[in-house]
């Protein structure tokens, strides 16, 4: 086949990113300020398909020097020209933690951030997943999460996969053939299982973690991976 051929049958599985609303409303609005916004075609190429990602960010609490903050991603589907809540984390589960207030002082933890990585089609051609990494620190360097989130034949919000690594784990998406997205790109330190947090065994461990006939498959395989869970 055709380079050219190739590129044009990759195309085809890009989403046709249907036209949004030109005043969209969000029920419930996401608590806090917005902090990130991701369209996301979580059941396929199609306006009554078309999700969005949202993370946000409240006041926890402050101390003397610090602001805490409790993070959240609210996972929202349309409907003509609203937007309804689909999923919220930590009110439905991970990847995020609830906040509390450390006894003994003015201190909230965990330490909270968390981003949308972006939008991809690792499962099957046309239909998209979300990617969320995060990271939470109760002491020390505290773990990073990457969770890959898909809708279930219910139309539920549930994880796809999910993986952790002590300290820090950094993904990004893979484009292969005419730039669909098929792999994600994870960078951290690898740790085996006698290794401190302080001298991890590999310092800077890069793994690809692809899904091939139903399962997901890392490699190599530096970071725990969860599949269809969200870690405990």
């Amino acid at each position: 086949m055709s380079a050219a051929l190739l590129a044009l049958t990759a195309s085809l599985c890009l989403p046709v990113t249907a036209e949004e609303p030109p005043h969209v409303t969000f029920s419930p609005p996401p608590p806090g300020s917005v902090v990130q916004s991701q369209v996301v075609y979580l059941a396929g190429q199609a306006m009554h398909s078309q999700w969005r990602g949202v993370i946000g960010k409240r006041v926890a609490g402050k101390s003397s020097s610090t602001t805490f903050y409790q993070w959240y991603l609210s996972i929202y589907a349309i409907d003509d020209a609203t937007y309804h809540l689909r999923y919220q984390s930590p009110r439905d589960g991970g990847p995020l933690s609830k906040v509390e207030k450390a006894s003994g002082g003015d201190m909230w933890y965990p330490l909270q951030s968390a981003e949308i990585v972006g939008a991809a089609q690792l499962m099957q051609p046309a239909v998209e997943q979300l990617i969320v990494s995060s990271h939470e620190t109760g002491a020390d360097c505290g773990s990073s999460t990457v969770t890959v989130l898909r809708t279930d034949s219910a139309g539920k919000i549930v994880p796809a996969v999910t993986l952790q690594n002590n300290c820090d784990l950094k993904v990004r998406i893979s484009r292969g053939t005419g730039g669909v997205p098929d792999a994600l790109i994870l960078n951290g330190p690898y740790y085996n299982s006698t290794a401190p947090n302080c001298c991890p065994t590999k310092a800077k461990a890069v793994a690809t973690l692809r899904y091939r006939n139903g399962t997901w498959i890392e490699k190599p395989k530096y970071f725990t991976i969860y599949p269809s869970a969200f870690p405990h």
